[in-house]
């Protein structure tokens, strides 16, 4: 049997609600919302808004007409860097970014933006205190992920949202890797931006994500053109959602969304939380039991969120994942993971890590599976 465990890069299985949800809206609604006052152009309306009712509970957000549908996190993070910054801003990020957020900034630092990147230490955590120094009178934006999809990493994102806002800062950040794993309520954390993907902890398809805009934060659109409503102005409507959600959304992605955070909402955060913990701790020991295999990111449980990253001396990565998937039918990943400036802090470029990244639904017997394989894998050297 196929063992999973690359769920930092998407959750698989999905749970069976989310399947049903997005068959459903294909089979028996087939329409997207605004378009049409007929009754399945209402239905899909319904679904969308309930959709976002939902996420904005979810993330603490109070006026969900403030939480705008995306088809990712990347393009939540292109929409507000892209939105917001003007040539002569100046922007804090860290070295430990997915190139989701780092290339967004990279173009925007060719058009006159300034970017300073903020160095973290070997396990991948950021001082604050870096970050308050770094602060300018032309800081416009402190951008970083809340956790490392390289390491695991979690960042002290609640004091980093107390230094922006104390300076009148914006505060952006990636969830990319937290968001359904560990809470996050942006009032409390003090965030403007939050860019979250469906398909990852949130257990909803590719193609959906979340982008929550702060009350007072304008954002110039990255889309604009047909809304489903304002059609008789030639103008981009300043309402949200409308205003950031030009084209036909993925209603059926945004059902199967739904109905990942509901599964969510009655299975409890705080018991995913646990069980992936446990697993993640499950696979740490093991590796560390592993003669000339070396395991980065942070020692303390506290900070450590979902994947785990690894080496082994003398063998190439490469081929002990080919090894892994050919043989044993496990799925990790292999590489620079999208985030080649976090390998560089931690020392692991450019050959990059093996990455395990446990998921909600596999179990313990599945991560003894796995490492026995990779101990057969590294005693044949």
């Amino acid at each position: 049997m196929s063992i999973y465990l690359d769920n930092a890069a998407t959750t698989f299985p999905k749970p069976d609600a989310v399947y049903r949800a997005v068959d459903y809206a294909l089979r028996e609604i087939g329409v997207g919302p605004g378009r049409g006052g007929h009754h399945k152009g209402m239905e899909a309306t319904r679904l969308v808004f309930e959709a976002r009712e939902t996420l904005a509970a979810f993330f603490g957000v109070k006026d969900s007409s403030r939480l705008i549908f995306t088809h990712s996190a990347t393009e939540g993070l292109n929409l507000a860097i892209a939105g917001l910054l003007q040539p002569g801003d100046h922007v804090i990020t860290t070295t430990m970014e997915h190139n989701s957020l780092a290339r967004p900034l990279h173009r925007a630092a060719q058009g006159g933006v300034e970017v300073t990147w903020a160095g973290c230490d070997r396990s991948g955590l950021v001082d604050p205190a870096s970050i308050a120094a770094s602060i300018r009178p032309q800081t416009r934006l402190i951008a970083l992920s809340h956790c490392s999809n390289v390491t695991g990493t979690v960042q002290p994102i609640a004091e980093i949202g107390r230094i922006a806002r104390q300076a009148g800062v914006v505060f952006l950040l990636d969830a990319a890797q937290s968001a359904g794993v560990v809470d996050i309520d942006v009032n409390e954390c003090m965030i403007d931006l939050l860019a979250a993907p469906g398909h990852k902890g949130l257990f909803g398809p590719q193609g959906t994500g979340v982008l929550y805009v702060a009350e007072g934060v304008e954002l110039e659109p990255l889309l604009v053109g047909g809304t489903g409503g304002y059609s008789s102005s030639s103008a981009q409507p300043d309402a949200l959602p409308e205003r950031y959600e030009s084209g036909t959304l993925n209603t059926p992605g945004i059902a199967g969304l739904k109905a990942g955070v509901d599964f969510i909402n009655v299975t409890g955060l705080e018991k995913i939380r646990r069980k992936e913990a446990l697993l993640v701790f499950q696979v740490i020991q093991g590796l560390k039991c592993i003669s000339g295999l070396t395991v980065y990111g942070p020692d303390n449980r506290d900070l450590h969120c979902g994947p785990v990253s690894f080496t082994v001396e003398g063998l190439d990565l490469s081929d002990i994942g080919f090894t892994l998937d050919r043989e044993y039918d496990i799925c990790v990943r292999v590489g620079l993971q999208c985030a080649p400036d976090a390998h560089r802090t931690i020392g692991t470029y450019p050959e990059g890590t093996i990455r395990v990244s446990p998921g909600f639904f596999n179990t313990e017997e599945e991560i003894e599976v796995f490492l026995k394989a990779l101990r057969e894998i590294v005693n044949k050297r």
